[in-house]
């Protein structure tokens, strides 16, 4: 008897060794990496970027064209269901909905898995956009689509059922939308063989489908006629991680004429790949293309957003190479979106400077975190909200790091104009009223789900949806809503971000502009022909050029700040004026000052939370002329402005009070959890060197 028990006890043993093998065989066959056969150099530098054809580029001249510009409002971060993890969380909205939408249509936020007769939340934009772009995760483009399309001959692999929900994890109902994810993200910088092809060819193929559709629509939604209603441009977002940090940027080009395929981290596992590709296959490739890339989410980079070329063990004549390459394709950074405040934070290792308590805006990693600061060294994690803190993951002390690059390469690779955006993953492009925000992903699109507290999957992520917010917008000064006008205002830095409200501000520095020119009906057409705008270069000598203004030079420079505050009715009123000003010492460390010019900084901003009506004080408007009485001229600088509303309250507070007394979500009662906001813009810097 006991032989035969063992007998059996051994053939189940072997059973389950065999059916152990089986599944990992099987597990391994599905998660095959395709191994890319065809030529790297002949597919993306071999073939430069191409007009379209039946596509006019004539258009008339805007009926609101001015010389002294005007601010237009858009969205350059936008997400459709084409991103792989859009669609992995349930989205179904593609780029011709979130486009709709920009353009004031109503959009159901609807998931997937939505009955035909279920009725989602529905959002629309109190006041259309004035131009967007959507800018899908290119590493997925073909692999999203052939998962997603019955009949392609991916659809029923393993790995397209698991990112469609058809095969279900043992995890909770919460996780599956991170699994289905995590399905075509555990491939790296590689491809599925199942899905791709043992050469990879498969996906290629269908990404340069997808790639020629996002073109078709973005072309379709573009208003060429003089109204110049909305501004679409083509784009797609670049979305390199190194260690779990955040490297991403976002591609935006010119016009109709853009390579045949977008260049993914897939592709180039470097961001001075990116840069070189855009130069020698779109910028200098002498048939018409233009782009620029976008670095975002920074507060997630560990420190390696913004490191420093000079720190790094390469040639200077390859630090200065990179430099201004970097220069001269990335314009522009994102200082604000979903997932936090990028501008600054307070105590950061290698910045002196006071407290500025407008640093604790929105951020994921709660202000009193006990962290360790990276040093000199990057680190790892950012994306899980782990690991060390780093000054070189902020912008204000990128901006303030690159005069320090300045004069040790020659090169400002860190001369960043400034922008905001939302990175919604619904397709809502500019949804970020406070008041109604409709959530960012989709999975919580119910307000119970964006209160439900803080969400951990162990060796993955961590994370409170709670604490994400609507995120902001870009603003541009230019003459007219065309892509002719708004491009050459992204490539000159003429560009600021807001938070969300539609604050208009103006910063201009000069050597010798008048204290009053707040009260001359001419200011702008004055501020412009004897000063420079936000974005450009105060020259210190010699004559004017591009971007560049000089005259018999002053002791110190004097800068023209103003804004107005959102025009819609009921918007919160400003509270204050402020610049921001970075520059070196003598021992080489980072130094910060902000300085507080118009409005009135010791207002009473208590806001009753439970009725969250707007503050009474304020401005309409705020103007001023302010000199830098602490100038030194032997010392190169950067300054930007800052505009500062009331206090109002937070999206979270007015989702509470939604809820009944004894029904509110715990987070309604965490009193780490912001109740108010007060909301901002910021604009592009202008630098001073002494020796320019």
């Amino acid at each position: 008897m006991i032989v035969r028990l063992i007998k059996i006890l051994g053939l189940l043993l072997l059973l389950a060794v065999l059916l152990l093998a089986a599944v990992y065989g099987w597990f391994r066959w599905q998660l095959a990496k395709a191994e890319q056969v065809d030529n790297f150099e002949q597919r993306f530098f071999s073939s430069p970027a191409v007009a379209p054809q039946g596509i006019s580029t004539q258009r008339e001249r805007c009926n609101d064209y001015s010389n002294t510009r005007n601010a237009y409002f858009g969205e350059l971060h936008i997400h459709s269901a084409i991103s792989h993890d859009s669609s992995s969380f349930g989205n179904v909205a593609d780029a011709s909905a979130a486009y709709d939408f920009a353009r004031g249509l109503p959009l159901e936020i609807r998931m997937r898995s939505d009955a035909s007769d279920d009725k989602p939340p529905v959002v629309k934009l109190k006041r259309p956009l004035d131009f967007a772009a959507v800018t899908d995760h290119a590493e997925n483009f073909g692999e999203t689509h052939l998962c997603l399309m019955p009949g392609s001959e991916a659809y029923s692999s393993g790995v397209c059922k698991l990112y469609r929900g058809d095969i279900r994890l043992p995890v909770s109902d919460e996780m599956q939308p991170l699994m289905r994810m995590l399905g075509l993200v555990i491939f790296g910088n590689q491809r599925s063989r199942q899905v791709c092809g043992s050469d990879g060819l498969r996906c290629i193929s269908a990404a340069s489908d997808i790639w020629q559709s996002q073109q078709r629509v973005a072309e379709q939604a573009y208003d060429r006629s003089a109204d110049c209603g909305f501004t679409s441009f083509i784009g797609y977002e670049y979305s390199l991680a190194v260690q779990q940090t955040n490297l991403h940027r976002n591609v935006i080009f010119a016009n109709a004429t853009v390579p045949p395929l977008p260049l993914s981290s897939k592709d180039a596992d470097q961001p001075e790949q990116l840069w070189a590709w855009l130069e020698s296959q779109c910028i200098d490739s002498g048939t018409g293309c233009d782009a620029l890339a976008i670095p975002h989410n920074s507060n997630w980079s560990s420190g390696r957003m913004f490191y420093p070329l000079s720190l790094q063990a390469i040639d200077s004549n390859e630090q200065q190479r990179l430099a201004a390459l970097r220069k001269k394709v990335e314009p522009l950074v994102e200082i604000m979106q979903v997932k936090g405040d990028s501008e600054c934070r307070n105590g950061l290792d290698g910045v002196v400077g006071a407290y500025d308590e407008l640093c604790d805006f929105e951020k994921l990693r709660e202000v009193e975190e006990a962290s360790i600061a990276c040093g000199d060294e990057v680190g790892s994690g950012g994306m899980s909200l782990s690991g060390c803190i780093s000054r070189y993951s902020y912008v204000r002390p990128a901006l303030t790091q690159g005069l320090k690059e300045q004069q040790a390469l020659n090169v400002n690779p860190f001369e960043f104009g400034i922008i905001a955006a939302t990175d919604n993953h619904t397709g809502a492009a500019g949804a970020v009223d406070e008041k109604g925000f409709p959530g960012s992903t989709g999975m919580d699109r119910e307000p119970a789900r964006r209160l439900s507290g803080p969400k951990i999957v162990p060796g993955v992520a961590k994370g409170n949806p709670s604490r994400y917010n609507p995120g902001g917008l870009a603003g541009v000064w230019a003459e007219e809503n065309s892509r002719e006008a708004l491009f050459a205002a992204m490539k000159r830095r003429e560009t600021f971000g807001t938070s969300g409200p539609r604050i208009a501000p103006r910063f201009f520095a000069g050597w010798d502009l008048d204290p009053t020119l707040c009260d001359a009906p001419d200011r702008i057409d004055r501020a412009y022909r004897s000063a420079v705008p936000m974005g450009s270069i105060l020259a210190s000598s010699g004559p004017a050029s591009t971007g560049q203004a000089s005259t018999g030079q002053a002791q110190s420079p004097a800068f023209f700040v103003s804004a107005a505050k959102d025009a819609i009715p009921g918007a919160s009123r400003l509270l204050k004026l402020q610049v921001v000003k970075g520059w070196v010492d003598s021992n080489g460390q980072l130094n910060q000052q902000v300085y507080d010019i118009a409005g009135d900084a010791e207002a009473d901003q208590t806001l009753d939370t439970n009725s969250c009506a707007p503050l009474t004080s304020g401005y309409d408007q705020l103007c001023t002329v302010w000199r830098d009485s602490d100038f030194n001229q032997e010392q190169g600088a950067v300054y930007y402005a800052r505009v500062v509303e009331n206090p109002s309250c937070r999206w979270s507070r007015y989702d509470c009070l939604n809820f009944a007394a004894d029904q509110q979500p715990a987070a309604c009662s965490d009193p780490a959890l912001p109740t108010v906001i007060q909301e901002r813009a910021w604009t592009s810097p202008i630098w001073y060197y002494p020796d320019k």
